[in-house]
Order: C-alpha cells, then sequence, then structure tokens
C-alpha cells in the first residue's frame, strides 16, 4: 500500500509541474459504440504540378503499399518516397516511432528541423515537453505511437502545403490501419484538420469528441505552440484528461 502511495504522489507531482495546481475537475464523456468501418484509402494515377515541377504520383501505387503487413515493412517501402518536392529538400524521411500494437496514437502536422536531423517525431524541446505531458497522464512515449500526416520537413517548417498533404496522407491512413489504435490525439490544428477533413479553428476542435472510421479522436494544442504560449497549458491539460480517461474507457 506504501508504494502505491508513494507511486500516486509521484504522479501527482509531474502533473503540477507541467500544469499548475489546478488540475483536477470532473468531466462526462459520452461513448456511443458504432459499427468499425474499414479505412479506405484513395490514391489517383496523376500528374501533379507543383511549382511548375511534375511529380507523378503513380510512382508507387496503392496496391505496393497497401499490401505491407507490419510498419516496418511500410517504412521500407515509402520511405526512399519521391512524389512531391519535400523528398529532394528532406534529410531524413520520419516515419514513426512507438507502440506498433499501441491503443493510443498521436499525431501532429510534419517533422520539424531537429525531426529532420534524428529522424524520429517530436523530439527536441518541443519532444521533451510531449514526454512530460505524456507521463503526467500515466503514459510512457514507448506505450503509444507517434507520427506526423507528413513524414518530411516543410522548408523553414512552414505550414503543409495542400498538395503535399494529400500525398502524404494514404501513408498515415495505412499506419493506423496496422496499428488499429482504439483513440487517437492530434496535436494542433492542421493535424486535426488534416486528418478529420475539417476547416475549423483549435477552439472549435477542441469542442468536440470525433469518430474516424470507429475510432475515437481528441485534439489539443501543438506542444510548440504551448513552448511559445505557456498560459494554454491549462486547456491543454483539460484535453489530455479527456483522451486518458477516454483510453481507459475503451481499454477496461
Amino acid at each position: 500500500m506504501d508504494e502505491i502511495k508513494k507511486q500516486l504522489i509521484e504522479a501527482l507531482k509531474d502533473q503540477q509541474e507541467i500544469f499548475g495546481d489546478d488540475l483536477f475537475e470532473k468531466i462526462s464523456i459520452e461513448i456511443k459504440d458504432k459499427p468499425k468501418k474499414e479505412l479506405a484509402v484513395k490514391f489517383v494515377d496523376e500528374v501533379v504540378k507543383e511549382n511548375n515541377e511534375e511529380y507523378q504520383l503513380s510512382g508507387l501505387t496503392l496496391e505496393e503499399f497497401q499490401k505491407a503487413k507490419n510498419l516496418v515493412e511500410l517504412n521500407s517501402m515509402i520511405s526512399s518516397c519521391q512524389l512531391c518536392s519535400l523528398g529532394k529538400t528532406r534529410n531524413k524521411f520520419v516515419f514513426g516511432v512507438g507502440n506498433p500494437n499501441a491503443d493510443a496514437m498521436l499525431i501532429g502536422e510534419a517533422p520539424g528541423a531537429d525531426e529532420d536531423q534524428q529522424g524520429e517525431p517530436f523530439v527536441g524541446r518541443a519532444g521533451k515537453l510531449l514526454n512530460d505531458i505524456l507521463k503526467a497522464i500515466n503514459f510512457t512515449r514507448e506505450e503509444v505511437y507517434i507520427a506526423n500526416i507528413l513524414k518530411c520537413r516543410p522548408p523553414g517548417n512552414r505550414d503543409p502545403l495542400p498538395i503535399e498533404m494529400e500525398t502524404c496522407m494514404p501513408y498515415l491512413l495505412k499506419q493506423i490501419e496496422l496499428i488499429k489504435p482504439k483513440v487517437i490525439l492530434c496535436l494542433g490544428r492542421i493535424a486535426a484538420n488534416g486528418l478529420l477533413n475539417k476547416k475549423l479553428t483549435l477552439s472549435a476542435l477542441r469542442e468536440n469528441t470525433y469518430d474516424f472510421y470507429g475510432i475515437k479522436v481528441v485534439v489539443t494544442y501543438h506542444p510548440a505552440a504551448l513552448l511559445r504560449n505557456p498560459n494554454w497549458k491549462r486547456g491543454c491539460w483539460e484535453d489530455v484528461k479527456k483522451f486518458r480517461k477516454i483510453y481507459d474507457e475503451l481499454t477496461a
């Protein structure tokens, strides 16, 4: 019993350090069972133009990478992708990291400079903060799966272009299909709108819990935004509490 009390006290200290004193508030979440649909990815064989350059989207066909039976195989099939201009400017292809059988998945928008150098999503200061947030809700980085919509860094950390999102989205959907998470946490407006096919503000996105082919989706701030605006941490705390509560209910 003393060991359990000690672990609880340590967890509360971690939460207080990241999110402040006003932590606990009851929330009510209604989860309605819906039949799970099979993820379907459409990959059109066409030539697109970007900055007066042509890219043949049929270079890697739907049939080829959709045959991947696991994440290692999928990564080997797509890590040399050159379907958009980011393939020419990237340093490393950033596939994803974590538990390949995770029930919880986190999705961001695109790699940054640190990720481009290391080939792993959410490293550097933003990655450290994300690790701390996960720890505060009793997750480790190794328990969840972390990925981005884009697998290559946009130059200068600019927002992803629509053609880049459309080109990379089938890869993410295949990752989701292989991992089969029960709940997804979208980190930031661009990731959430891209995954859910919406055009909403972050405030509006955070108000609801979404259903994505039978998978529950919660939206919160990107860790980099929290570094720039620490006053948003309280809102993030409410979001990740909701994320953890849904996870607990779905995995009980």
